[in-house]
């Protein structure tokens, strides 16, 4: 396996790109800016980010994942191509890619993740499971015989499994995730201050003083929006214990999640899990308290992994060493080792 083999954590908020030798070379959202008339791109990710809500009639700038899944296969596949060029440049040799999925998909779903990455440039594609790669990520060894449960809280989707013997024994992928806390924050402000205000504020404020544990100390943050009542600006303050308020239907359903993979797991397993401690990954995770709450309601020690938003790809990136193992196509890592 010559390096310049990638691994893509292809996320609804955000794409990494681990090029083997190198690292992560890149992590830019997942947006693209498209001329309408002509079809053009005119952006990818950071560039294209500063567009959204911003962006004059003839251009629109799309996120073409949604909820982990792609929703536009073309803008999908060019973005790939986009920040393959970025990574490695012009090259001669096509490089072997691996992308995560979600640990619940189609085969549809599948198919078209393996399409957009041949299209892009890729000799070959692998696809692996967000919760397997998030765990190789955070430093997990998952090949013994022994249970852990991830939790990955992306931007489309929270990924929960139990992994053993290099393998998911239980999981769930549910459609809640950082996206639905943006979406959470904005219909809060809309009734409880009478203000419409857009997604990059709200993201600014779950990154701020969002909160789904009591901070020891209350923060706030001024915030600007469109007043519903006057169609004017008004500005005002919000506090984290509010955010609370804002989230709870939210992370409610993620701890039903949570709940319903431990009532599946084995006793045994559940065992390992109670030692072993539950692991948090991604964006998500780092919502102040998160890791308290799951502890509080399931009674099981909980962390956020080291640098949990870099976890997926840098397990993607690890798992191209084990790439002669896997076989291209609809087939991933995880599958692959229960099969042996």
């Amino acid at each position: 396996m010559s390096t310049g083999d990638i691994g893509i954590d292809l996320g609804t908020a955000s794409v990494l790109v681990f090029v083997k030798g190198k690292g992560i070379a890149l992590n830019e959202p997942s947006v693209v800016a498209v001329d309408k008339m002509t079809g053009k791109i005119l952006a990818v990710g950071a560039d294209a980010q500063s567009m959204l809500g911003r962006t004059p009639g003839n251009i629109v700038a799309v996120r073409p994942l949604r909820e982990g899944v792609i929703s536009d296969y073309d803008m999908t596949e060019k973005m790939i191509r986009e920040f393959i060029k970025k990574v490695l440049g012009f090259r001669l040799f096509k490089p072997n890619v691996i992308i995560c999925i979600p640990s619940v998909i189609t085969e549809v779903e599948e198919r078209a993740v393996i399409d957009a990455g041949i299209q892009a440039g890729a000799k070959k594609v692998f696809l692996i499971e967000e919760p397997v790669a998030a765990a190789i990520g955070a430093g997990i060894d998952i090949a013994k015989p022994n249970g852990n449960m991830i939790v990955d809280i992306g931007g489309g989707t929270t990924d929960i499994a139990v992994i053993s013997l290099g393998g998911i024994v239980e999981s769930t992928s549910i459609k809640v995730a950082g996206d639905k806390f943006d979406e959470a924050i904005i219909k809060y402000i809309r009734r409880k201050h009478n203000v419409l205000i857009g997604e990059r504020t709200a993201e600014e404020m779950k990154i701020n003083i969002g909160c789904v544990y009591p901070r020891p100390e209350d923060k706030t943050m001024e915030v600007k929006g469109r007043c519903l009542m006057t169609g004017l600006p008004r500005t005002f303050t919000v506090s984290s214990s509010e955010m609370i308020e804002a989230f709870e239907e939210v992370t409610v359903k993620i701890l039903e999640a949570v709940h319903s993979v431990l009532e599946r797991t084995a006793p045994e397993l559940v065992g390992d899990i109670a030692t072993n401690g539950i692991v948090m990954t991604g964006g998500g995770s780092l919502i102040y308290g998160f890791d308290k709450l799951i502890e509080a309601k399931t009674g099981i020690a909980t962390r956020v992994a080291d640098d949990a938003i870099s976890c997926v790809a840098y397990g993607t990136g690890k798992s191209l060493d084990s790439i002669n193992a896997m076989q291209d196509g609809t087939m991933n890592l995880s599958r692959k080792r229960q099969m042996l």
